[in-house]
């Protein structure tokens, strides 16, 4: 079970795993906001300026009243998105803290020498301030 474990993190950590599911989720709200552009800002001017051009029945009415823009709906739409960009940056961050490996401390490129106790390079088969064999 421990393996099993140890497997699904592996598979839920990986960088285009978490990556791909960030882009869908990032997507799907920024799928929001264009669609509450369109519905909200978009669609009724171009309702206004259909039924000017067209003079239906509307187009009386149109031509004294304002288009009404359901702002309030967009910007609720953004905070959303923003909301959700910040939840998902502050889960990639635990992510990618969680799946930092430590390094390994680098190899030693030098050595003591047990006779004059000066440090020399860890290949060397003679010291080079005492003479002596190594």
């Amino acid at each position: 079970m421990k393996k099993f474990l140890t497997e699904f993190k592996d598979f839920a950590v990986k960088g285009n795993m978490v990556d791909m599911s960030v882009g869908i989720v990032i997507g799907a709200a920024f799928n929001s906001i264009i669609t509450n552009i369109v519905d909200c800002l978009i669609t009724p001017l171009i309702n206004y300026i259909i039924g000017l051009l067209t003079g239906g029945a509307d187009a009386a009415t149109a031509v004294g009243t304002i288009v009404i823009f359901d702002v309030g709906t967009l910007v609720g739409a953004i905070i959303n998105f923003i909301i959700t960009a910040f939840v998902l940056f502050l889960i990639v961050k635990a992510i990618n803290n969680f799946h930092k490996k430590e390094e390994a401390p680098a190899a030693p490129t030098t050595k003591t020498c047990p006779y004059c106790k000066s440090e020399i390079h860890i290949e060397a088969t003679k010291c080079a301030h005492c003479g002596s064999d190594v």
